[in-house]
């Protein structure tokens, strides 16, 4: 019990928020991880973040979750069970492209508010809820080495450098939730991803997949530009006045 109420005694103070020279550089690296070939690595965090938005989404919407894959390729699959059409199953399909961004918007807010040790440990209980339905060996490890890293983390390093972590790793689904949106059009367009959320949503609405597209895309930038704004990388105060 001593080790529990050491974490919860972590997770619950709030620091005071780090110099801006962190959030800038954290900001940087995160663009430089979606922007370069080290994406093809990092997106497996962003599949992560999709999936576990879908497989959330089933349970609140009272559909009964079946299992959860993660494939070395970044993709995923989330199975649920229930009925084929209808405002449940359109929340759940909508979820997937719009969790990361939102994921990384909620974060935002906590590290607005102080509680950037408080935001890894709640990752690692999610990760450690998700590892539950977990159903092949790639996502298994996928898990287990993301929340292996944010334990060290969490549990090991300074209080600067955990700070530092959890605003890279809200920068990070940030900035990298409207990239998979863009592939996703880029791959419609090309004829394939025929059975992609969006193409999804369009069976299950009156709308074009384009239109969930856009959505998806709408979406994902507004919680970057939200979330940049809470996480201080600016605010109106330095905005220049005339």
């Amino acid at each position: 019990m001593s080790i529990l109420s050491e974490i919860w005694s972590r997770a619950t103070e709030p620091l005071p928020p780090p110099e801006q020279w962190v959030v800038w550089t954290t900001a940087a690296v995160a663009l430089v991880v979606v922007l370069s070939p080290t994406w093809r690595v990092a997106r497996h965090v962003v599949t992560i973040a999709h999936e576990g938005a879908h497989a959330l989404l089933a349970l609140l919407t009272g559909r009964r979750l079946s299992g959860i894959r993660l494939h070395s390729d970044t993709s995923g699959l989330t199975v649920s069970y229930g009925k084929p059409r209808g405002f449940g199953m359109v929340l759940t399909a909508f979820a997937g492209y719009t969790g990361p961004g939102l994921v990384g918007l909620g974060a935002a807010f906590m590290l607005r508010q102080g509680y950037g040790v408080g935001l890894l440990w709640l990752l690692i209980l999610v990760l450690a809820l998700m590892l539950i339905q977990i159903r092949n060996w790639f996502g298994l490890l996928s898990i287990l080495v993301s929340a292996a890293a944010l334990v060290a983390i969490s549990w090991f390093a300074s209080t600067q450098w955990q700070t530092a972590a959890a605003y890279l790793v809200t920068w990070f689904l940030l900035l990298a939730a409207p990239r998979p949106v863009i592939e996703l059009q880029a791959s419609r367009r090309a004829g394939q991803a025929r059975n992609s959320d969006a193409d999804m949503l369009a069976r299950l609405t009156p709308l074009p997949g384009l239109f969930w597209v856009c959505t998806f895309f709408v979406v994902t930038v507004g919680a970057l530009v939200l979330g940049s704004w809470w996480i201080g990388a600016w605010s109106i105060e330095d905005l220049p006045r005339f």
